[in-house]
């Protein structure tokens, strides 16, 4: 699976992510305390919504283009999407101008005391990556590969914060790469908060890699998938394992997937998983 986020920048599978991310990152944000936020596969940091990439696959208008009115949602919901809607700044011919990417939205959560280190390997993408974030001294991008990344920069002398692992999904290993550089630095750090974005186009495979974490030992872990149904030809569905999620971010994504299911739809087969694969 290529996955060259330029065409696929706010489909459905970056509304699941970032809506999410933007929650877990409101949590840090309740305690007067300094995080740090580890982004393995950052990309470029942020996309035209109006580039020839985005304009030819155009799975934005399934994904962000399906957030422009929000007015019949449920005020609690509004509440959940606010801190991810804000990140996208004000609609053009409905889309944000420029969609952030995790490590854009990542920065407008970041304190004066907090810090953010951003890796990316594939050269042009670390271009664009490093010009972005050049002025901002709370951030440090670095040309490296993400896998790598997670154990080498953890744990932080702030001894809080969220390690995002969000590989490409261009190498057929992909999900044991994944969760090895996850093992890696949790076994170095098994405080921090895991995120582990993938897609789920063979469910067994995508099952062993959920099993993963309870063969392992893994405690506190929260599997979340939606579904978008529809065609299968296109990628209709994503996940997201949450290791050692705050306290209410379960209750925040339970409320929030149904919305998301009911507004990205785009056939039969919708739906969405939140569950514990495993507890205390």
């Amino acid at each position: 699976m290529n996955y060259r986020h330029g065409f696929h920048a706010g489909n459905f599978a970056d509304v699941l992510k970032h809506a999410l991310l933007a929650r877990l990152l409101s949590h840090f944000m309740r305690k007067n305390a300094r995080f740090r936020v580890l982004d393995t596969h950052a990309g470029e940091g942020a996309y035209d919504l109006f580039s020839d990439e985005a304009e030819r696959t155009g799975e934005w208008r399934g994904g962000v283009g399906r957030l422009t009115d929000l007015s019949g949602a449920a005020p609690e919901t509004r509440d959940l999407l606010a801190p991810y809607i804000d990140a996208l700044g004000p609609f053009v011919d409905g889309r944000p101008r420029i969609y952030p990417g995790s490590p854009l939205l990542a920065q407008g959560f970041l304190g004066e005391h907090d810090r953010a280190i951003f890796c990316e390997l594939r050269e042009d993408a670390f271009a664009a990556l490093r010009r972005r974030f050049a002025r901002d001294k709370r951030i440090k991008t670095i040309n490296l590969d993400g896998y790598t990344a997670a154990g080498s920069f953890v744990p932080p002398v702030e001894r809080r914060g969220l390690v995002l692992i969000d590989p490409p999904f261009e190498q057929p290993n992909e999900f044991r790469a994944m969760f090895n550089a996850f093992r890696a630095a949790y076994r170095k750090w098994p405080t921090g908060v895991y995120v582990l974005w993938h897609p789920v186009k063979y469910l067994a495979q995508t099952k062993s890699f959920v099993e993963s974490f309870r063969e392992a030992g893994i405690r506190r872990v929260l599997r979340i998938e939606l579904c978008v149904g529809g065609t299968t030809e296109r990628l209709n569905r994503a996940g997201l394992v949450v290791v050692n999620p705050p306290f209410g971010f379960e209750g925040d994504a339970r409320a929030l997937l149904p919305f998301l299911a009911e507004r990205l739809a785009q056939g039969p087969g919708a739906g969405l998983v939140v569950e514990e694969v495993a507890g205390e």
